[in-house]
This record gives C-alpha cells, sequence and structure tokens, in this order.
C-alpha cells in the first residue's frame, strides 16, 4: 500500500476516534444515583396504598454477642440509600410478628406501639411516611413528600442534624389505653419498658446490618404527630434515625 494511502487511513482512523470522543464527552450523563431517584419517582405511592415487604431473614452473620458488643449509638451517616430488604428487616426487628407473638416483649400481649417509617433514601421507595403493619408485613402510606427537614427541627436541641441527614427515620408512637384498660396506671411504665425493647432490637438490627442508629426522645410531641400523620389518641415516644456508617 502506497505511503500516501497509509497515511491517510492513519488520520481518518484518529479523526473518528476523537470525534467519538468528542461526543461522549459532551453527551450528558446521569448519575447512577439520579437514576435511583427516577425509578423512585415512577414508582411512587399514594396516600392509603400499601405495599408488601420481602420476607425477614431469620439467619444473620453477626452473633448477639457481637452486636451487643459492638452496639453504638451513631450520629453521622454516609448519605447512600438504604435498600428495601434492609428496611424490611428492621422493621421486622422493631416490632414484626414471630408467629406467636412479636419481636419485641409486650404486657399481655396488648402491642401498644406503632411504628412509622419516614423515607429519606431507600432505592425504589418515594420520600414520605409509611406506617408498618406487622400483621401483614407491609407499608401503609401516610404523607407525601420529604418531611426529614421537618422533623429534624422537631427534634429539640442543636446537634439533631442526623434527623435530617439519615437514609429513614423510625418514630414509635404508642397507644396507651391498650394496656392502661388492663394494668391501670402501671401501664404506663409497661408502656415505656416495651419501647425500650423494641429500640434495642433496633440497634443491634442495625450493627448486624452494618448500619447505624440512635434514639431520641426529646422532641415537640405535637409536632412530631403531625408529621407522621399519627391518630389523636397515639403519643410519641421514640425518633431513630438509621443509615450508613463513614
Amino acid at each position: 500500500m502506497p505511503t500516501k494511502t497509509v497515511t491517510g487511513a492513519v488520520i481518518a482512523i484518529v479523526l473518528v476516534v476523537a470525534i467519538a470522543i468528542t461526543f461522549t464527552l459532551l453527551t450528558p450523563h446521569k448519575p447512577k444515583h439520579a437514576e435511583r431517584i427516577e425509578e423512585r419517582e415512577m414508582q411512587k405511592i399514594e396516600v392509603g396504598e400499601r405495599i408488601k415487604l420481602s420476607a425477614p431473614d431469620y439467619r444473620g452473620n453477626t452473633s448477639v454477642e457481637e452486636a451487643l458488643l459492638k452496639r453504638r449509638s451513631v450520629r453521622f451517616y454516609s448519605g447512600e440509600d438504604l435498600s428495601i430488604e434492609e428496611v424490611s428487616q428492621l422493621l421486622w426487628a422493631a416490632q414484626g410478628t414471630t408467629g406467636t407473638g412479636r419481636t419485641a416483649p409486650s404486657a399481655g400481649a396488648l402491642y401498644p406501639l406503632e411504628l412509622y417509617l419516614v423515607v429519606g433514601d431507600v432505592e425504589g421507595l418515594d420520600k414520605g411516611v409509611y406506617q408498618y403493619r406487622p400483621v401483614e408485613h407491609e407499608l401503609e402510606k401516610r404523607v407525601t413528600g420529604d418531611v426529614q427537614m421537618e422533623l429534624s427541627k422537631a427534634a429539640v436541641g442543636q446537634n439533631q442534624a442526623h434527623v435530617r441527614d439519615a437514609a429513614v427515620d423510625l418514630v414509635f408512637t404508642a397507644v396507651y389505653e391498650r394496656t392502661t384498660g388492663k394494668y391501670g396506671e402501671r401501664g404506663f411504665r409497661y408502656v415505656h419498658m416495651e419501647a425500650g425493647h423494641a429500640a434495642q432490637n433496633v440497634y443491634l438490627q442495625a450493627e448486624s446490618l452494618e448500619l447505624g442508629t440512635v434514639v431520641i426522645g426529646a422532641f415537640s410531641d405535637d409536632k412530631v404527630k403531625e408529621l407522621v400523620n399519627a391518630e389523636e389518641q397515639e403519643e410519641p415516644l421514640y425518633i431513630m434515625p438509621v443509615g450508613r456508617t463513614l
């Protein structure tokens, strides 16, 4: 092949490659996070609708002893999404059913606690507030939109940004009458004991999933009730932010 022909072919190839590279660089690409957001938006759930959660895993890789040893209160998170499977596992640990009862003991098996999930960043689940339905292991949409900032403002203190920055916030409320109706004034104590049992379950499950959490008890009761759309007879007891650790 003549030298001029070879040179011309090389120049042509170089030009094609240069044009392809330029086109690639100039073409806008969506980050993976944006794709996940779009996917969530395409799967929006209306208020009142329910979604079935995946079955919880009954065998983890972390022993109870190891989870107890490593358990810490964690207030700083990476900002990464949680998977719907991780959310399912956390909710089951907090208030899920075990065939004959629930994961947390309850005086008289009266189950006064209600559990809400405030979603910030969960793959496949749009932002909003969902109520956990333990018997069906389902989530029911209660509020549409991002309420984490307002929930953070409802918490008392100057260092509650972790409520806003967490992937999700668990909000425990209690219907005291379910327990005091049987046990009278002492029922209040039993309800508070039960909330502590459930919160510790979340701590240990989070540790098993390599996630972080912390319990918050200082907040405006009325504002929290309004934000999660709780029933009038419910009283909020805990906010537990959960996220991936740094």
